[in-house]
C-alpha cells in the first residue's frame, strides 16, 4: 500500500501540481506569520520560537496520525497530504518560465521571476546560478524529504517535514528579527532534513557524473554553512558538471558563499539539465522503495 500511495500522490502532482486555491500549507503559513508578529518580542525569544514550533506542528501532526487510521478513507487521506507536502511540478512551473525568459534575452524578468523563488536581491543575483541552485536543494527539500518521511513514518511524518521546512523557510534566517526566535525552527528542521539530504545528495551523484559528484560532496560540502544543503548542493553542482557559488546578495548585504562543483557556471540549458536531474534521482527512489516492498512482501 505505501508504494501505490507514493506512486499515486506523485502521478498527482505531475498532473495537476499543487492545490491553486485553498492550500493547506498556505493557510499554514499565514498563521505562523500571525503568531510570530505577536510573540517576537520581547525576552526569552528563543523558548518562545520553540514553543511556536510545538503549537503550530504538534497538533496537526497527531490529528494525521487519528484520520490516517480510518478504514480506506484514511489511505486516501495519507495519498493526499503526500501530495500536498511534494512539490516538484511547483518547482518546474516556477523554473520554466525562468528558462524562456533567458532564451529570450529578457534577463530583467528573468531576474524578477527567480526573485519569487529565493531570497536574493533581484538586481545583484545571477540567474542561471540561481535557479540551479533552487532547483537542486528543493529537490530535496519539497521532494525527497517528504518521501523519505512518508516511508518512516507514514503520512504524519511527511506532514512534520513540511511543516517544519516551511517553518524554517520562514523564520530560519540570522538576521536580529530571527535569529533567536527561529533558532529552534532552523535546528529542528536540520535535524529532521540530516538523512533525506544526504540519501537526495546520493542520489543526485549516481543520476549524473558520480565520480565527480562524489568527490565535490567529499571535499567542498563541509564549506557550506547548512550541514544539510552543503551535501545536495555540492553533490548536485557534481553531477551537472557546472559551477556553483560565489558572492550573492541577501536584502542587501553580500555573503561569500563557497564555490560548489566543477566545471563552467550555471548556464541557461543547465535549468533543464537540473530537473531532468530531479526526475531522474526521483525514478530511482519509487524503484528503489518499490523493491524494498515487493522484496519484504516476499520474505
Amino acid at each position: 500500500m505505501l508504494a501505490l500511495q507514493l506512486i499515486a500522490a506523485v502521478l498527482i502532482d505531475c498532473r495537476f501540481g499543487e492545490p491553486a486555491r485553498w492550500h493547506p500549507l498556505v493557510g499554514f503559513g499565514r498563521c505562523a506569520g500571525w503568531l510570530e508578529a505577536r510573540s517576537n518580542r520581547g525576552q526569552a525569544r528563543r523558548l518562545k520560537g520553540l514553543l511556536m514550533v510545538v503549537l503550530l506542528v504538534l497538533p496537526p501532526v497527531l490529528l494525521m496520525a487519528v484520520l490516517v487510521q480510518i478504514p480506506v478513507l484514511g489511505e486516501l487521506i495519507a495519498v493526499l497530504v503526500l501530495w500536498f507536502t511534494l512539490g516538484l511540478e511547483s518547482l518546474k512551473r516556477h523554473i520554466r518560465p525562468i528558462l524562456q525568459t533567458l532564451l529570450r534575452g529578457d534577463e530583467g524578468e528573468a531576474r524578477r521571476l527567480t526573485s519569487w523563488i529565493c531570497s536574493r536581491d533581484a538586481a545583484e543575483l545571477e540567474v542561471e546560478r540561481t535557479a540551479v541552485e533552487s532547483v537542486l536543494e528543493n529537490g530535496s527539500d519539497a521532494v525527497f524529504g517528504a518521501i523519505f518521511w512518508f516511508c518512516i513514518a507514514g503520512a504524519p511524518g511527511a506532514l512534520a517535514f513540511r511543516l517544519i521546512n516551511t517553518l524554517d523557510a520562514m523564520w530560519g534566517y540570522r538576521s536580529e528579527r530571527f535569529v533567536h526566535f527561529g533558532w529552534a525552527a532552523a535546528r529542528l528542521d536540520d535535524l529532521v532534513g540530516l538523512i533525506p539530504a544526504r540519501l537526495t545528495a546520493l542520489s543526485y551523484a549516481l543520476c549524473g557524473h558520480t565520480r565527480r559528484a562524489l568527490r565535490c560532496w567529499r571535499k567542498q560540502a563541509r564549506r557550506h554553512d547548512s550541514p544539510n544543503a552543503g551535501p545536495v548542493m555540492a553533490a548536485g553542482a557534481g553531477a551537472l558538471g557546472v559551477r556553483l557559488g560565489g558572492p550573492t546578495c541577501y536584502r542587501g548585504c553580500w555573503v561569500d558563499k563557497p564555490v560548489l562543483g566543477e566545471g563552467p557556471v550555471a548556464q541557461p540549458r543547465d535549468l533543464s539539465r537540473a530537473l531532468r536531474l530531479v526526475d531522474s534521482a526521483l525514478k530511482l527512489w519509487i524503484i528503489f522503495i518499490v523493491f524494498i516492498v515487493l522484496l519484504r512482501a516476499y520474505l
